[in-house]
């Protein structure tokens, strides 16, 4: 497994509401399967160990 320690990018819209994106490696989103046609995931936050998990959707 490999870690990188990535940013997350903050930005307001127009109407005051902070939006939030995170660039991920492509390598791994290739890997994983996922492409512009069959990118969807599934998020998981746990509150308790205060960790995001991400996984490709079946």
């Amino acid at each position: 497994m490999e870690e990188r320690k990535l940013k997350i990018l903050f930005s307001k819209s127009g109407s005051g509401s902070t939006n939030t994106r995170i660039s991920l490696p492509i390598k791994d989103l290739k890997d994983m399967g996922i492409t512009p046609k069959n990118r969807e995931i599934i998020y998981e936050y746990n509150e308790e160990k205060k960790e995001i998990k991400l996984k490709k959707s079946k």
